[in-house]
């Protein structure tokens, strides 16, 4: 994996946010693809990804990661990103191209993008949204109360409204998100995202226990006992969610084929 990743010059998020399944995913021949370079335009205060100035956009990335796709035989990928508030569609179109590239390859390849918010761009969305990958992912991240502290850039309502839009726009595409615990949140504000997230058309969810990349970034204020978890899937399950995957360390994509499949 590591070989054919240096081979075409990729990152993976899987490298860049210091993945606690790094090793497993890799094992198993899964990654996920983070495009538009390694440097984000936003200030969140979990992620260890870095945030300096962004790099200029590779027209070259797209064909680069269908071939890794194809090279690696891949059956489900997944492609996110940094935020690039700096370009005009928040990076729509390069994923786009990048969608197109992989289908050009091989057609039977699902498909699952984790994108940014587009700053609310509605026409970026559609964007991507025309290019009909099979799941579009957007991590809520954290319940309302601590984005101030957590995504100081993001606004609830507008991940909101971007999940609730991916529907809108076609209801054929499962629609995804996520979100960490452990960052100081009440029990009851999760049930309450959970229940923002349902009411929104959301249909596959992942939770799973903050862990701080380094001392500079959010503190961590609870290990979340693993009863608690359990308690989040069952009331995700009985919201309905077409899959929920609520543990310690779930992340966005991880096991993302297995949740495609509860769709």
């Amino acid at each position: 994996m590591e070989g054919v990743l240096k081979k075409f010059g990729l990152n993976t998020v899987c490298e860049a946010a210091v993945c606690p399944n790094q090793l497993e995913c890799y094992n198993n021949k899964t990654a996920t693809f983070m495009i538009l370079g390694r440097s984000c335009t936003r200030n969140c205060t979990f992620c260890a990804v870095e945030k300096t100035k962004p790099d200029p956009v590779d027209a070259k990335e797209p064909l680069s990661v269908a071939k890794a796709v194809r090279e690696l035989n891949l059956k489900h990928v997944v492609i996110t990103s940094v935020t690039r508030d700096d370009l005009s569609d928040g990076g729509a179109s390069h994923y786009v191209e990048v969608i197109e590239q992989i289908r050009h390859m091989d057609k039977n390849v699902i498909i699952e993008v984790l994108i940014p918010d587009l700053e609310g761009n509605e026409q970026a969305l559609q964007k991507i949204v025309k290019a009909k990958p099979h799941i579009i992912n957007h991590n809520i991240e954290t319940v309302p109360r601590l984005y101030k502290d957590v995504r100081p850039m993001a606004i609830y309502e507008r991940s909101l409204e971007l999940l609730k839009n991916i529907k809108w726009m076609d209801s054929d595409i499962v629609s995804k998100s996520g979100m960490m615990v452990g960052l100081g949140e009440k029990e009851a504000e999760v049930y309450e995202v959970l229940e923002a997230l349902r009411e929104n058309g959301c249909d596959l969810l992942t939770i799973g226990q903050y862990l701080p990349p380094s001392k500079k970034h959010h503190p961590l204020i609870e290990y979340v006992h693993p009863d608690v978890f359990k308690r989040y899937y069952d009331y995700g399950m009985a919201l309905g969610f077409s899959h929920v995957a609520s543990s310690p360390f779930v992340r966005s994509s991880y096991h993302a084929a297995d949740a495609y499949k509860h769709k």
